[in-house]
């Protein structure tokens, strides 16, 4: 899962309309003998075309342009097209969402035409019920009806470099199931002369979000509010700041970054999404093993479960009758047996429908299903889903990855770091709940 943390205006939300009708004058005839004018031919319409808005990277984009020119070439009454969706951007008829934009999505969710909708005004047979409950959280309103379709899911698991594990007398085999292991081969990788023997991507994903729930620590209280500074939490943050003084943990960034500092081989061990697995495999540089998220089993019950998130497609209200079937037959094709189980096996992302997952669990003993069989196996564990994901929403992200920076600076003790975090996050909570909803006068 590649994310692009971005925050989106919505403000200008508009319809986007690609066809018109053009309407014959009637001929003029002459008073004594009208005569009624031949019909005009009608026009040949085109294809119907669909806008699809993403922020993939230029990879991601060569890898999801074969599904959709096969849509394309199936489908002569619409044409979706991919458009690149910048910054304060007003949204597309389609929009692939990624999980930080998902939060905005749902406060605007006036503005866009629920899945179920679609599929019902089309006249396309859909029961959101055979897709994965984990895929499906979060995306479902009330009533369980699905507003989005989770079409690119992964969860985070630790990768290793076997060659770097073997010139360190460790055994690729058999990689850390706990941080206090991972602190030993840190140790192990360092001695060998291994300059970077872990970093991370996604820093908030993987520390706060996935890490809580993986070790069964709620990262909000009874209210949904923020609250991810119990004793495991700030642990973890002190023992991640220890392993930047000792040199085994080097920080990448906020994003992605640290993916490419293992793909290069220059660290030694990574956190990432479990869709990285077959860009590795295709990369060839290095020789990745994969393996389950470290737990602390130092605390009770742990390890408990992950969490599956990534882009959902989201389409927009304002769609004419001819959108609206385009977008449906669009869906409909993604949920295709073929295309679910092509996403599944070669993009690594986790297997929405039930033949998706019937094909991943033929071949988990095949290396390629590697990380499918890793990231399936946190997900089926004891399934808690916490109300609330900082690392969904944009502003909370950022205001934790500061206060992780600071960490990682030893500019704070990260008691203080995380403290701090809960109560800017908090803030940040109650401010978007006394803001009155756009278009209505608070009383």
């Amino acid at each position: 899962m590649r994310k692009t943390w971005l925050a989106i205006s919505l403000t200008t939300l508009g319809a986007f309309v690609f066809s018109s009708s053009l309407i014959a004058a009637p001929a003029r005839g002459k008073a004594k003998a009208p005569r009624k004018a031949p019909a005009a031919a009608a026009p040949a319409s085109g294809p119907a075309e669909i806008a699809l808005g993403h922020q993939l990277e230029e990879d991601r984009v060569a890898r999801i342009m074969p599904l959709i020119d096969a849509f394309n070439n199936q489908h002569k009454d619409v044409r979706v097209t991919l458009v690149r969706r910048a910054a304060g951007e007003a949204p597309k008829q389609l929009n692939l969402v990624t999980s930080a934009e998902r939060e905005q999505f749902i406060a605007q969710r006036a503005h866009f035409k629920p899945l179920h909708a679609i599929m019902k005004a089309a006249k396309i047979p859909f029961d959101a019920r055979k897709l994965s409950p984990a895929l499906r959280e979060g995306l479902v309103d009330g009533r369980g009806q699905l507003s989005a379709l989770p079409l690119a899911f992964s969860t985070p698991v630790l990768y290793i470099n076997k060659a770097a594990f073997r010139k360190a007398g460790l055994n690729p085999d058999t990689p850390p199931k706990t941080w206090e292991q991972m602190q030993d081969t840190a140790g192990a990788l360092y001695a060998s002369g291994v300059t970077c023997p872990f970093t991370t991507s996604w820093p908030v994903w993987v520390f706060i979000d996935n890490l809580s729930a993986w070790d069964g620590v709620s990262v909000s209280d009874a209210k949904g509010r923020p609250m991810f500074n119990s004793l495991p939490q700030v642990k973890h943050i002190a023992m991640m700041a220890s392993w930047v003084k000792a040199n085994y943990f080097h920080p990448a960034g906020r994003r992605d970054e640290g993916d490419k500092r293992f793909t290069s081989g220059e660290c030694a061990m990574l956190t990432s999404t479990s869709s990285l697995y077959p860009q590795l495999l295709a990369n060839k540089t290095v020789e990745a093993g994969v393996s389950a998220l470290p737990y602390h089993d130092d605390v009770y019950g742990a390890p408990k479960n992950t969490l599956a998130d990534g882009a959902s497609l989201w389409a927009l209200d304002k769609l004419s009758p001819a959108e609206t079937r385009g977008v449906a037959q669009f869906v409909n094709y993604l949920l295709s047996p073929e295309v679910q189980i092509n996403m599944t096996t070669a993009g690594g992302f986790l297997p929405l429908t039930p033949v998706a997952k019937a094909t991943a669990s033929s071949r988990l003993l095949n290396q390629d299903m590697a990380a499918l069989s890793v990231a399936e196996g946190q997900l089926s564990q004891h399934a808690v889903m916490p109300k609330l994901r900082p690392a969904q929403n944009e502003r909370m992200r950022i205001v934790i990855d500061e206060e992780l920076e600071a960490v990682w600076a030893n500019r704070k003790p990260a008691k203080e770091a995380l403290d701090n975090a809960v109560a800017r996050t908090q803030a940040l909570s109650s401010a978007g709940a006394r803001a009155p909803a756009k278009g209505k006068r608070r009383k």
